[in-house]
């Protein structure tokens, strides 16, 4: 009997991928190598690995990388004053130190009978030496406790995806470890694929209305912040909330320069100062 063909990624019906993401994807997991996707906030990094895991039918451990992690907090955690508190009233606990170990998110990842998807998200807003300090239990799936004098090795091998939206350089020796992918920001093709499948039954006129102010605002030079995907997505469900017609993303009365609630897209006052300034003297954002 032949076997099975293994799960392999293909998008899904909520989530856009393009051909070039799938093969990427599939690469990684074949070759057992992390995947290290960048690309600009908002463009569907962190959501990929939970699409992942559901495709695969795996489960998903996140691991969210702030600027005081470091590589031991993803291992495991020696939790010296609860023991000395335990042993201060007399616990029976503190006689076996393992009852202090606090287990990190790779070793649930290892110790996932199934497989498990791990994300490791962000990972450029840690210390530059944070990835350099994952490389041997990355490359082995095993890492020591000391503290137990154990050895914890991954029972089936993790699917590892680390998302960086590149706020700094990675070191060398990380990236010829990782598969690489830029997701680059969806053209309008592209795009109209993603809001139809969050939105199928939106007007094709208020569609094409949205993605021309979208892509105006995106287009206007000296942004602090552009607007992404996930920020048009929100935009439009509160159009659709709101019950706003196409007709007012197209306003050129001067008193509505920019478009109906547009703090779902520009998120800061220069950014509005700007573009506001920019739509007044032209008489509209399109002109």
């Amino acid at each position: 009997m032949d076997q099975q063909a293994p799960k392999q990624f293909e998008g899904s019906s909520t989530y856009v991928a393009t051909d070039d993401l799938v093969v990427a994807v599939n690469a990684a997991v074949a070759l057992q190598r992390p995947l290290l996707v960048k690309g600009e906030p908002g463009t569907g990094k962190t959501v990929l690995a939970h699409e992942v895991a559901r495709a695969l039918g795996k489960p998903l451990i996140e691991w969210h990388i702030k600027s005081t992690t470091k590589a031991q907090h993803g291992l495991y955690e020696y939790d010296a004053v609860s023991r000395l508190r335990d042993s201060q009233l007399g616990s029976e606990k503190v006689h076996d130190i393992a009852n202090y170990i606090v287990r990190g998110k790779l070793w649930d990842a290892f110790e996932e009978p199934s497989g498990a998807i791990l994300l490791i998200d962000e990972i450029d807003k840690a210390d530059i030496e944070f990835p350099n300090d994952l490389l041997q239990e990355l490359d082995r799936m095993e890492f020591y406790v000391y503290e137990t004098q154990k050895t914890v090795s991954a029972t089936k091998r993790p699917a590892v995806i680390i998302t960086s939206n590149n706020e700094k350089e990675l070191p060398d020796a990380f990236l010829r470890r990782c598969f690489f992918h830029y997701i680059r920001f969806p053209d309008e093709e592209t795009m109209r694929a993603i809001v139809d499948a969050h939105f199928p039954a939106l007007k094709k006129g208020l569609l094409e209305d949205a993605l021309q102010a979208f892509y105006s605002l995106r287009g206007v030079p000296g942004l602090k912040k552009k607007p992404s995907t996930s920020e048009l997505l929100d935009w439009i469900k509160l159009l659709v909330a709101e019950d706003i017609p196409g007709e007012a993303l197209r306003s050129k009365d001067k008193k509505r320069i920019l478009p109906p609630l547009f703090g779902a897209l520009l998120k800061n006052e220069q950014d509005v100062a700007l573009v506001g300034g920019l739509a007044r003297g032209q008489g509209g954002l399109y002109n």
